[in-house]
């Protein structure tokens, strides 16, 4: 595979990423205790690889050309995002570290949870499906799955450079800031039940 494409693709998918939705709204929430920055966005990776799995393996086209499949993909993911975003909310004190600098979510739970906001995300699987195939050529060496698979790799690595900063710059700059710390996540918490239900409601009125 051409170096030139992996390079006109990893552009496009830093500008993707770089929009905020809800892969945003939960790392930034994350990035409230720096300990749990790097398994958030572990998790929103391995969503990700599982995505690029299902589209190499075509299964993200069926589900595409299901229209019920599609519905119930995403209506999963919304309800999903917006169940997040109400446990943000109601997380007593936000995301402030503790006296022992313990964090409040485990590490393997903000994994299992960062892997379910990117796998559930039904416009993540629609970018994969309706850009990966740009950057894919018939003629080229490498098979077309191994060329979506590297698509889908370089994808990962554009969420990492642009979430992990993220990140931790909100970590830096709410850490001593507690007002503004609770302020933030709970902002966070309404931005993805904003997403959520926005995500469901543009589904459902395109059937009504």
């Amino acid at each position: 595979m051409e170096l030139s494409v992996l390079v006109a693709f990893a552009a496009v998918a830093l500008a993707l990423v770089a929009v905020p939705g809800p892969d945003w709204a939960f790392v930034l929430a994350a990035g409230a205790r720096d300990h749990v920055v790097v398994p958030a966005v572990g998790g929103i990776l391995i969503g990700y690889a599982f995505v690029t799995v299902i589209v190499v393996a075509g299964v993200g086209t069926l589900v595409s050309a299901a229209p019920a499949a599609m519905m119930a993909l995403t209506l999963a993911g919304a309800a999903y995002v917006v169940y997040l975003g109400v446990g943000v909310l109601r997380s007593p004190g936000g995301f402030e570290m503790a006296d022992d600098a313990k964090p409040a979510t485990s590490p393997a739970r903000q994994l299992l949870r960062g892997a379910g906001v990117s796998a559930t995300n039904p416009k993540g699987l629609l970018i994969f499906l309706a850009i990966l195939p740009q950057f894919t050529r018939a003629s080229d060496a490498w098979p077309i799955a191994a060329q979506l698979a590297a698509l889908g790799l370089v994808f990962m690595a554009a969420c990492a450079v642009i979430y992990l900063p993220l990140g931790h710059a909100a970590h830096r700059l709410l850490g001593a800031r507690p007002a503004l710390t609770r302020l933030v996540t709970r902002a966070s918490g309404v931005a993805m039940i904003a997403v959520g239900v926005g995500l469901a409601a543009e589904h459902l009125a395109a059937v009504l």
